[in-house]
C-alpha cells in the first residue's frame, strides 16, 4: 500500500508539470444544415492547449515534489514497521523453540520427581500431600508446554502472512540474530533521534506539500494565467458555406495566447480558506507525530535500562540455581562431608533441576524482552534496518 502511494504521488508530480505541455485533441462535427449554417460543422478538427504561466503553479510543483516526499517517508516508515515484526516474530519464534526444549526438560524431571513421591507414599516416608505437589508442578509444566507450542504456531502463521513462505518452513538459527548496539541511546539525544523517524519525516513532508498548495491557492485571484492554443479545422462542403461567406474556405488554422485575470470568484476564495486549514491541520499533525516520536524513545529507552537490570537480575538467579544444582549433585556423589549436615536425597536433586530449567526460562524471557525494546528503540530512531541488514556478529 505505501508502495502504491509512492507511485501516485509520483503520478501527481508528473501530472503538475505535463500542465506545461500541449495536449493534443481530435474531433468532428459533422451534420446537416438548411438554410444559414448555424456552428461550425466540420468533417474534422485538431485541437491544442497548453499552460504558459501562472502565477500557483509552480507552487503546485513544489506541493507534488513534497508530496513525494513524504510518501517516500510513509514507504520507509512502512518497511521498518514490517522489519520490526518480522524480526520479533523470528525472535520470538527462537525463544519458543529454546523453552520448549527446555520444558521438555523440565517435564522429564517433573515425572521423575512424581515417581519419587509416589514411591516415598508407599514406603511411608512421605504423606500425600507431597506427591499432590509433585503433581501439580507436573500439571502446571504441562499447561506451559501448551502455551509455548500455541505461541510458535501463532508466531509461524504471523511469519508466513509477512513473508509468503508456507509456516512449517521456518527453523531458526540464534546466531542469525545481529547483535543489539552496545550502548543504548542517552534522553539528551531525544530530539535529534526523533526527527530521524521516518514517520516524523513523513509528517513535516506532508505538512510543507499542504503549505505549498495553500500559497498557491492564495495567489488565484488578481494575477494573469496565461494559456498558447491552436486549432485545425475542415469544414464540410454539404452545409452551404460557400453560399452565405463570401471568402468561404475549407481549410482553417488558428492559433493565439489566452490570457485571464481572476477579478471575482467565490469558489476560490472558498478553496483557498480550505487549503489555508489543511496546511494549519497537517502543520500540527506534524508537530503532534514529532512530540510523540519524542516521548517513545524517551519511555524505550528507560525501559531498556530497566528491562536491563531485569535481565541481570534473571542471569543471576540462573547462575544461583545452577550453582544449587551442582552442589547437589556433588553431595548426592561424595557426600557433604559434614556429619551434621542435612541429608539431600533425589527428591531434592530433581526439585533443583526443575529450577533450574526455571531460572533458565526467565531469562530467555528476559532477553526476549530487551531485544524487543531494543528494536522499538531502534524502530523509532530510523535505524532498524540498518541493523537488520548488518547480519551476525
Amino acid at each position: 500500500m505505501a508502495q502504491a502511494d509512492v507511485m501516485r504521488a509520483a503520478a501527481g508530480l508528473t501530472e503538475s508539470k505535463d500542465a506545461y505541455i500541449p495536449n493534443l485533441n481530435f474531433g468532428s462535427s459533422l451534420g446537416y444544415s438548411y438554410g444559414f449554417p448555424l456552428g461550425e460543422p466540420s468533417v474534422f478538427n485538431v485541437s491544442s492547449q497548453s499552460l504558459l504561466f501562472t502565477f500557483s503553479q509552480p507552487d503546485y510543483i513544489r506541493s507534488a515534489r513534497a508530496a513525494v516526499r513524504s510518501a517516500e517517508f510513509s514507504l520507509k516508515d512502512a518497511r521498518e514497521q514490517v522489519i520490526l515484526d518480522a524480526s520479533l516474530d523470528y525472535i520470538q519464534l527462537d525463544k519458543a523453540q529454546q523453552t520448549l526444549a527446555a520444558l521438555d526438560q523440565e517435564k522429564q524431571y517433573a515425572d521423575k520427581l512424581v515417581s519419587i513421591e509416589e514411591d516415598r507414599v508407599l514406603a511411608g516416608v512421605e504423606n500425600r500431600i507431597e506427591l499432590t505437589k509433585a503433581k501439580l508442578t507436573a500439571a502446571q509444566i504441562d499447561l506451559k508446554r501448551i502455551h509455548a507450542r500455541n505461541d510458535a504456531e501463532m508466531v509461524r502463521q504471523q511469519l508466513a502472512h509477512l513473508t509468503g513462505l508456507p509456516a512449517t518452513s521456518f527453523v531458526t538459527n540464534p546466531n542469525s540474530i545481529p547483535s543489539t548496539p552496545q550502548s543504548p541511546f542517552t534522553l539528551e539525544e531525544n530530539q535529534p533521534t526523533a526527527m530521524q523517524n521516518a514517520g516524523v519525516q513523513a509528517a513535516q513532508a506532508n505538512a510543507k506539500s499542504k503549505l505549498y498548495v495553500a500559497f498557491g491557492d492564495s495567489r488565484q485571484i488578481f494575477r494573469p494565467q496565461l494559456y498558447a492554443g491552436g486549432n485545425y479545422s475542415l469544414f464540410a462542403k454539404f452545409n452551404n458555406y460557400n453560399e452565405f461567406y463570401q471568402h468561404f474556405q475549407y481549410n482553417n488554422f488558428d492559433i493565439g495566447v489566452s490570457i485571464k485575470v481572476t477579478l471575482f470568484d467565490a469558489s476560490l476564495k472558498a478553496r483557498e480558506r480550505r487549503s489555508a486549514a489543511d496546511a494549519a491541520h497537517a502543520a500540527a499533525q506534524a508537530d503532534q507525530a514529532r512530540n510523540a516520536a519524542s516521548e517513545q524513545i524517551s519511555q524505550l529507552q528507560k525501559s531498556v535500562t530497566e528491562l536491563t537490570a531485569q535481565q541481570r537480575v534473571a542471569q543471576l538467579q540462573a547462575e544461583l540455581a545452577q550453582e544449587q544444582l551442582d552442589a547437589i549433585d556433588t553431595q548426592l556423589n561424595n557426600g557433604s562431608g559434614s556429619p551434621n549436615g542435612p541429608v539431600l536425597t533425589p527428591k531434592d536433586e530433581q526439585q533443583a533441576r526443575i529450577q533450574e530449567r526455571q531460572r533458565y526460562e526467565d531469562v530467555l524471557d528476559a532477553n526476549y524482552a530487551v531485544l524487543r525494546a531494543e528494536l522499538s528503540l531502534m524502530r523509532s530512531t530510523g535505524s532498524i534496518e540498518d541493523w537488520a541488514k548488518s547480519g551476525p556478529q
